[in-house]
């Protein structure tokens, strides 16, 4: 979709630096490092961090750019972007305060209150921002002027979107061999396909040209494409497909073949999997210290005296690619026989009291952070089921597997919306997997903190669904 104008988007890079560094110059002066006899005294220390402070909201911006020009970035997703980019800016000045020893007084409770500052500035700078680029556009002002050529229902779709001003288009019409029956409001008939040369030709103000003629008319796009180029408006072609297929693709190029992919991965982003996999690193890392020295002892002992056998349940289960791993769990139920092929129900014999309360707990999936820390699973992501059932339900739920592109994780969207427990009929297995591919297509970081904190939530108010 149309952006603002490439000098617009950097005056706003430029706008988040200087709010960025005024914000740590006030707590520089006040806060980190107090003292100084005038305030507006920048000392060469001072110019040195705030120019190493820019630098990482630069490598903060190139993780996540700024995106809030379009009606559909919502509220959640800008301050998620902003969370990201924080979190990265963060890393990146820590380790150039390491490198060049600055002399700063790094007490936590001060750190804090800098970071929050600039989170809660940059929000409110882009939702102000957002603001007024909607009432912009509303007005008439900074829109693309757009014709289409065909009548089929790609057309009708893509004339429905691009009414709200905030896309940041105005539609004149479109151009078909016949109009279309009960078109969108305000998508005027303008004449024949041939007609629409003409058009491009005198409507100098054109930016944009949509055509979704079948390719058997190779000859009459040919033409429409030389005409466009020859007045500075833009060709797209929309693909056919669209008329029987009526869901998100993503445009691939390999070679100069172009390939429409079906389904979207935002994992499979090399940057994306870094971050998503330094986030898992990181607090697994920090969590396995209480884990072995508190809980672990704890579990261990009373699992001795109240269901003698071993402390973990371990269980081969599929994972990124459907690969098999072993998972780890603290053991909830006597040994037995039944583990790999009956799933665990509500009131199941097999429990014991001791290992109820592990399940309610959801005590027993903490040994999962040695999966998430051998790169076998992540701490959100689809949760990983026995062979067994894989080999089952993928035979009767078509897009079953598609869960196995991303790592399986501790909790994950589909739990935490209320899709856990056992699945005693097949639509409920299918609820489940529907949620597991929205997350596969979804994925965002901000998603993931999302998904922990209703993890958490759940757990407080004690889920039924946990047993």
């Amino acid at each position: 979709m149309y952006q603002l104008p490439a000098f617009l988007k950097l005056g706003m890079y430029v706008s988040e630096v200087i709010i960025i560094n005024l914000i740590f110059y006030y707590f520089y002066k006040g806060i980190l490092c107090p003292g100084s006899e005038h305030p507006f005294d920048i000392s060469y220390q001072f110019g040195f961090m705030a120019m190493s402070l820019t630098i990482s909201y630069v490598l903060g911006i190139w993780f996540r750019p700024i995106s809030f020009f379009y009606r559909s970035d919502r509220r959640g997703s800008i301050l998620g972007n902003v969370f990201v980019t924080l979190v990265t800016m963060t890393m990146a000045f820590w380790i150039l305060a390491l490198v060049f020893k600055f002399n700063i007084k790094f007490q936590s409770i001060r750190i804090i209150y800098v970071l929050v500052s600039i989170y809660v500035c940059l929000a409110l700078w882009r939702f102000l921002c957002r603001w007024i680029i909607r009432w912009f556009r509303t007005t008439g002002r900074n829109l693309h002027h757009v014709i289409f050529v065909g009548n089929n229902d790609p057309i009708r779709e893509l004339g429905e979107e691009m009414r709200h001003p905030f896309y940041g288009y105005r539609v004149e019409g479109y151009f078909a061999d016949e109009p279309m029956e009960n078109p969108p409001v305000g998508l005027n008939y303008l004449g024949k396909v041939t007609d629409s040369i003409a058009y491009v030709k005198e409507h100098t103000y054109l930016q944009h040209l949509y055509c979704s003629l079948p390719a058997v008319r190779a000859n009459e796009i040919l033409e429409i494409i030389d005409t466009c180029e020859r007045s500075c408006v833009r060709f797209y072609a929309i693909p056919q497909l669209r008329s029987y297929l009526k869901r998100k693709m993503q445009l691939e190029v390999l070679g100069s073949i172009p390939v429409l992919s079906i389904r979207d991965n935002p994992l499979e982003s090399l940057t994306n999997r870094i971050i998503k996999r330094a986030f898992d690193f990181v607090v697994s890392a920090i969590f396995m210290i209480p884990f072995w020295l508190l809980i672990y002892p704890i579990v261990a002992i009373l699992t001795h005296f109240l269901q003698p056998g071993p402390v973990f349940f371990k269980q081969k289960r599929n994972g990124l690619n459907g690969k098999e791993f072993v998972c780890y769990k603290f053991r909830s139920m006597k040994v037995n026989d039944d583990a790999d092929r009956l799933q665990a129900t509500e009131n199941d014999p097999r429990k014991t009291k001791f290992g109820d309360f592990l399940r309610r707990s959801s005590i027993d999936e903490l040994p999962q952070f040695i999966n998430v820390l051998k790169g076998e699973m992540s701490i959100v992501g689809p949760r990983p089921h026995m062979v067994m059932h894989t080999e089952q339900y993928s035979k009767l739920i078509d897009k079953y597997m598609v869960r196995h592109w991303v790592l399986p994780g501790i909790t994950g969207w589909a739990q935490v919306n209320g899709a856990r427990g056992e699945t005693k009929e097949l639509w409920q297995m299918e609820d489940r997997v529907k949620k597991d591919v929205w997350y596969v297509e979804n994925w965002s970081f901000s998603l993931d903190i999302k998904i922990i904190f209703k993890t958490i939530w759940n757990v407080i108010r004690k889920d039924k669904q946990a047993f």
